[in-house]
């Protein structure tokens, strides 16, 4: 049977996780002939499939005064939680209409009831589904308790209620196993273990006209050696080890390259990481300034670049993370055969590296052995095509979108009781 599909969730729009996983999850769907529309407070989905809601975006300032009043505090005044449910009721109601607008057979809620970012939001959707019974699938990225952020709260009520509810019916998909193992201990909740994935059936093309400038836009010469880190200078990205790493290769044609600014974390550890590359004498650069979420000319008429632009001309990607919820760099890098140094973290150690991936490894740290790996890697061009290629296949067995769709095809049945 047809399904015609409605994502919720507070935003659709960019290159955050939450967005491209959906992407990914509807185009599997439109393989299985189902048809998706789009409910957010912030989208760049097409406007004709969509209902756009403004106050459902977490950075809306109704959201944001609430928030400022819930997180890091013990007490909640009794105007907040008037506010609170005012909001969910108002955000409530286009749920009905987003359901008959487009006559809806099956929601699925992406990280809406699953980070308590929007507190109404998460009530709103908790609500519906009570009241209507509707099927429904919560595809969860990152829980509250991941986050020492929501450790301290006026919240609590909210959060046993609606994140995740303890709906019956609902069907629950998380991404690693440790996701798994703690909702169903705090919530005695059952769900299914759905990886992000990548379409490892059909490999990346060659970079075309728009992007095979590269490496020179970016002021790298022919013979300078491209080390990606491709994600925000946050310090749970663990960078000073990339610079470490270069340190120790201690050659000055290695170019540590940083896709991601700092973003809404503050420029602190930006500020350490460029302070430990002067003194380590690593020549880093920070493109932030030319990478985007689509390709477009900048005020100076420079181009900007995807991500997936850049990830081509890298000849070594680093990627020592203190944590992860998953790690969609790393499959990123697989996928585009760049080989990749990774630090164990948790989720790396227990989901995927028993896949059987090799890869250069570092415990914590980076020593001087695991450097002399890199190196080996670098300049051993058949062993690194090998290494690249053994990776790529196992990214395929485990990782691709015909696993998502043996997924998603497991979850529909269930959830429609066939």
């Amino acid at each position: 049977m047809l399904e015609r599909i409605g994502f919720v969730s507070t935003r659709f729009a960019g290159t955050d996780g939450v967005s491209l996983e959906s992407a990914k999850w509807a185009q599997v769907l439109w393989g299985l002939e189902d048809i998706s529309f789009w409910y957010g407070g912030r989208l760049d989905r097409a406007p004709d499939i969509s209902l756009c809601i403004p106050e459902a975006y977490f950075g809306h300032p109704e959201n944001q005064w609430i928030k400022d009043r819930i997180w890091g505090q013990q007490n909640r005044d009794p105007q907040v939680s008037q506010r609170v449910r005012n909001m969910a009721e108002y955000l409530k109601k286009p749920l009905y209409t987003f359901v008959k607008k487009f006559d809806l057979t099956l929601f699925i809620i992406e990280n809406a009831v699953t980070i308590p970012m929007h507190i109404p939001l998460g009530i709103a959707i908790t609500e519906f589904l009570a009241e209507t019974r509707f099927p429904a699938i919560a595809h969860h990225h990152d829980f509250y308790w991941e986050r020492v952020h929501f450790s301290v709260n006026a919240a609590q009520d909210y959060l046993e209620l609606a994140f995740p509810p303890r709906d019956p019916e609902l069907q629950h998909a998380v991404i690693n196993q440790a996701a798994q193992e703690q909702l169903s201990w705090r919530k005695g909740i059952s769900s299914m273990l759905i990886p992000n994935v990548l379409d490892f059936e059909n490999p990346p093309p060659a970079p075309d006209d728009y992007a095979k400038d590269v490496r020179t836009e970016i002021g790298l010469s022919p013979d300078d050696i491209m080390v990606l880190q491709p994600t925000r200078i946050v310090p749970r990205k663990g960078i000073e080890h990339a610079i470490k790493l270069l340190e120790f290769l201690d050659d000055p044609k290695y170019k540590l390259v940083i896709s991601h600014e700092a973003g809404d974390e503050g420029w602190e550890y930006s500020h350490m990481i460029s302070e430990l590359a002067r003194e380590a004498n690593v020549d880093i650069r920070f493109i932030s300034d030319r990478v985007g979420e689509i390709r477009q000319y900048d005020r100076k008429g420079r181009k900007v670049y995807t991500l997936w632009d850049i990830y081509p001309h890298a000849d070594f990607v680093t990627y020592p993370s203190i944590y992860e919820g998953f790690g969609n760099a790393l499959l990123e890098a697989i996928y585009f055969k760049v080989p990749v140094l990774v630090n164990r973290y948790d989720i790396f150690a227990r989901d995927l590296q028993p896949k059987g991936f090799h890869l250069p490894l570092m415990e914590g740290f980076v020593t001087r052995s695991v450097a002399k790996e890199v190196q080996h890697i670098l300049e051993d061009s058949g062993y690194r095509e090998e290494l690249t290629n053994h990776n790529y296949e196992v990214a395929k067995k485990f990782y691709s979108y015909s696993v998502l769709r043996n997924s998603l095809m497991t979850l529909i049945t269930e959830i429609k009781g066939l």
